[in-house]
């Protein structure tokens, strides 16, 4: 009777632990995550509050967490011609961004839903473009639009950022449009839907999500693109990324106006993430479905 009473408790004392464990458990995971979180998260909020400073109290070192804030620094931002670059930005990253979709959503879709034949290795042509690194290219890029009579030109810039960007789209398009079911698209067939019937009124509201994801990347690759834009510009196609790296010269480090350059600069990619989080997430777990 004892022995069967000692069993008995220490059955239901194992049965209490494991829930302890368990919460126990989940609360570490969800400490550790948030000291993650606040700590991707603090080089940005620290960038935003020195953008507030002087830039004596910025150079400060140790850093000062209570300092007078100012707007000093957004007004010489804008002072030295900010809104041309961001405008140069913005029509690089946007008009490279609709060309590539349109380019490659067709392509993806020959791929994936209509394979065609050797589509691996059309697959692995595409891929390839992006092994060789953008340094061992500039040069013939560069004399080529020197040719051309296309050097700081926003358009040639525009084109650059196409090439740089279909081969990605293509591959994450691909991915979403392969869990398409096929007797949507059968029956689409059967009802005597054409190609552009088929692809435009049926697959891609069915692959929105996916197409924002795929959009919303290479709007941001275009956006944040450095080397090509500081080569290939001087001063009337000059982009965001290399004007923030004149703040850094032979005179000094102007931390607190560079902080408030940079903080303008990614507000439109924060912008929009945030209206097309939801479409993001979902596009982005149908990629990783398969």
């Amino acid at each position: 009777m004892a022995s069967t009473m000692l069993l008995t408790t220490g059955r239901s004392t194992t049965r209490r632990t494991k829930p302890m464990r368990k919460r126990a458990g989940s609360a570490a995971l969800t400490f550790i995550t948030w000291v993650l979180t606040v700590g991707m998260f603090f080089p940005i909020a620290w960038m935003v509050f020195t953008a507030f400073k002087t830039e004596k109290a910025a150079a400060t070192n140790p850093p000062t967490f209570i300092t007078q804030l100012t707007l000093e620094n957004f007004e010489a931002v804008f002072d030295r011609g900010f809104l041309v670059y961001l405008t140069n930005s913005f029509t690089a990253s946007v008009v490279s961004t609709l060309i590539v979709m349109v380019l490659a959503i067709p392509a993806a879709y020959g791929l994936s839903v209509r394979p065609l034949i050797r589509s691996t290795d059309a697959l692995f042509f595409f891929i390839s473009t992006k092994f060789m690194p953008l340094a061992a290219i500039v040069i013939p890029i560069y004399l080529l639009l020197q040719n051309m009579g296309l050097l700081d030109n926003i358009s040639a810039l525009s084109i650059l950022y196409v090439g740089m960007n279909l081969p990605l789209a293509i591959w994450m398009m691909r991915s979403f449009l392969s869990e398409v079911p096929g007797e949507i698209i059968e029956a689409a067939q059967v009802d005597g839907a054409s190609f552009w019937t088929e692809l435009v009124r049926i697959v891609m509201p069915i692959v929105a999500p996916g197409m924002a994801a795929a959009a919303l990347i290479c709007f941001i690759f275009a956006w944040n693109e450095y080397f090509l834009a500081n080569l290939l510009t001087s001063t009337v196609a000059r982009t965001t990324p290399p004007f923030l790296g004149s703040f850094v010269s032979g005179r000094g480090q102007f931390l607190a106006v560079l902080s408030a350059a940079a903080t303008l600069a990614v507000l439109p990619v924060v912008i929009a993430g945030w209206i097309a989080q939801k479409r993001l997430v979902r596009g982005l777990a149908m990629g990783a479905i398969k």
